[in-house]
């Protein structure tokens, strides 16, 4: 193992998690479809900023368009997979 490998996260000294995806550019005027995906794990390109992406969140697609701010960041990581919680206060006391 080499030491600079230690020190960094597993995920960057295995490298990105690319995955082939339909990506169309459209000409200027026209709208460009969203990208169906359940390819939570793949990382974000810089190709990808501008895009529209729908992310697979185990029942439903989710819309996520990518920003400069989430290149090198996960599909996944903008697609929640749960609820959040909140207590319910009962009315009747």
């Amino acid at each position: 193992m080499n030491p600079t490998r230690a020190l960094l996260a597993r995920s960057v000294w295995k490298g990105p998690n690319i995955v082939p995806l339909p990506i169309q550019r459209a000409a200027p005027g026209q709208k460009v479809p969203p990208i169906k995906t359940q390819a939570r794990s793949a990382t974000i390109l810089p190709n990808f900023v501008g895009l529209v992406f729908q992310v697979h969140n185990g029942k439903i697609y989710n819309d996520v368009a990518i920003t400069e701010d989430m290149v090198g960041h996960k599909l996944g990581e903008f697609s929640a997979t749960r609820k959040r919680f909140t207590y319910k206060q009962s009315k009747n006391k």
